[in-house]
């Protein structure tokens, strides 16, 4: 699966950009700062390397760079899940689902829509 490779912390950034649309890196670092605390410095960096790798662009307003997503959260869902499936499963996405379903505390409703979720592909052709 192609995509660039995103690290946690470029992943967060992501988030933020993804939640508000666009953010100035003061913006972003003061989101993330409600969690673990970041410097800015780190997140401008971390900002021009995510530009580097094309998942973001900025604009100029005024002397303030306004960074915004060109990929969108499900694009890169996928590639990571697809990267973790191969890295840990073998590429088998059953297996994947295998191991959530015994390792992990599913919530009733999300267990719910699971089954959902497969009897509707089950009636796939």
């Amino acid at each position: 699966m192609k995509g660039p490779k995103l690290g946690k912390v470029q992943l967060q950034i992501m988030q933020v950009l993804w939640d508000k649309g666009k953010a100035s890196a003061r913006e972003i670092t003061e989101t993330l700062n409600r969690g673990e605390p970041i410097a800015h410095s780190t997140v401008q960096t971390l900002l021009r390397q995510l530009e580097a790798k094309g998942v973001v662009a900025h604009e100029r307003d005024k002397r303030t760079f306004v960074f915004q997503p060109l990929v969108n959260r499900a694009s890169v869902a996928r590639t990571e899940i697809h990267r973790l499936t191969e890295r840990l499963f073998g590429g088998s996405a059953g297996g994947l689902m295998a191991y959530l379903l015994k390792e992990e505390r599913i919530d009733p409703d999300e267990f719910d829509e699971i089954k959902r979720l497969v009897e509707a592909r089950e009636e796939q052709p």
